[in-house]
């Protein structure tokens, strides 16, 4: 069974990769917007809108490598060589959505936004889809001139306050929080739960020893309602994101469809990762790779949870524990991408290194099954609220991740 390495150089035979970030791009962002559509049976992609904002707050090396495998991956080409200049991977919801019944018989449209580099000539992007079997299902090959009138430049519209400066901000990882359900005159309160966020963080390893690579900021987004939606309960609230608990009919499960809109919201501050704080006392949240995550803030586990979704959304960690066998997103004849899941007992697995140190083993049960899927330890952050520390398989994943983005 193939194994996928973590952090394997994902190169397409191009030595552009180690060119100057100077040579092929602009201190800008293209702001790139699909739709992702479909059902189980037949997806496509769609170019929405481009936009430009000033500054570019990724990475500034290895650039034609791929952080972690993920769901997806928008690779962007030099139009004239065909060099790869810049590849970056995620996850999406909609990804997600195609695993459920509802999939099955009904088309939908899910909003997704990609940030890259703004080039200096002219590229070729190309998104890539793949299924939960690692086979590709939907890809889009297009052309895009920076000197296009049609490129919508992009103006700071929310105010924000500093949280953390690192101590390299041309070298670190940018995260940004985001007020959801806190209204114009509750955001003392959204800043005193931003501090609780970067608190709880930074008492986990390997986050607490590399703090300083890390810069944090907090968008002051006001919304009209306090709290957020839970049609469960018949409950929908005007809410700067729109977001709503019972995603995919699951009471916990917290997201927003309004990607266009956070990033609006986001447009022109320094940011990459994104940490959505939803202003309620009903328990849930949800993160997903490469995107953002949301965390309830009116609860005990407040703190646990807005880590846990972190650990989804930045390092990419699958969930450790069973939650039921329907809808399956793990299968024996495929490896996870997920750094801290194996389908595989066949040595060496990918935290060899771990078992040989006696730090870690092979336990079954994860990704929300019972059987067929391993993990490294018997608990952890990425399991249960109670666990205080990520497993040392998770940790090692975070480490190499941190240091993708802010070393040579």
């Amino acid at each position: 069974m193939k194994i996928i390495l973590f952090l394997v150089l994902l190169f397409l035979g191009s030595p552009a990769a180690a060119q100057n970030f100077a040579e092929h791009f602009r201190d800008s962002t293209l702001r790139l917007d699909y739709s992702f559509a479909g059902d189980s049976s037949h997806q496509a992609i769609y170019v929405d809108e481009l936009s430009m904002s000033p500054r570019w707050y990724g990475r500034r090396q290895r650039l034609a490598e791929l952080p972690l495998k993920g769901n997806g991956s928008i690779t962007v080409c030099d139009a004239q060589s065909g060099d790869t200049l810049y590849r970056h991977s995620f996850s999406t919801l909609f990804q997600e959505w195609l695993a459920t019944a509802e999939a099955k018989h009904t088309k939908k449209s899910f909003e997704n936004v990609f940030l890259v580099p703004y080039p200096k000539h002219p590229v070729t992007i190309d998104i890539d889809l793949r299924d939960f079997h690692d086979q590709s299902i939907a890809h889009l090959h297009h052309r895009v001139s920076p000197d296009d009138i049609l490129i919508r430049h992009l103006r700071q519209q929310t105010p924000y306050v500093t949280l953390q400066q690192a101590a390299d901000t041309t070298r670190c990882i940018h995260i940004a929080y985001v007020a959801e359900g806190y209204m114009q005159d509750q955001m003392e309160e959204f800043l005193d739960d931003c501090r609780t966020a970067v608190d709880a963080l930074f008492q986990h390893e390997p986050f607490t020893s590399m703090r300083d690579r890390f810069n944090i900021v907090a968008l002051l987004s006001p919304s009209k309602d306090t709290d957020v939606s839970q049609p469960g309960k018949g409950i929908w609230l005007d809410t700067a994101l729109d977001s709503h608990f019972d995603t995919f009919y699951s009471t916990r499960y917290l997201t927003t469809l309004h990607l266009k809109r956070l990033h609006d919201v986001l447009a022109c501050t320094p940011y990459e990762h994104i940490i959505i704080l939803a202003n309620t006392a009903h328990y849930g949240g949800g993160g997903i790779f490469n995107s953002y995550n949301l965390s309830y803030t009116r609860g005990k586990n407040f703190r646990p949870v807005v880590v846990h979704e972190f650990g989804h959304s930045f390092g990419g960690l699958g969930d450790e524990y069973p939650y039921g066998d329907d809808d399956p997103m793990y299968f024996a004849d495929t490896e996870p991408w997920e750094p801290n899941l194996t389908t595989s007992t066949k040595q060496p697995v990918k935290w060899q290194n771990l078992i040989d140190e006696g730090r870690a083993g092979l336990v079954e049960g994860g990704g929300y099954l019972k059987q067929g899927v391993w993990r490294g330890t018997e608990n952890c952050r990425m399991r249960t609220n109670e666990e205080p520390d990520f497993c040392p398989v998770c940790q090692q994943a975070l480490v190499r991740l941190i240091e993708f983005y802010t070393k040579e």
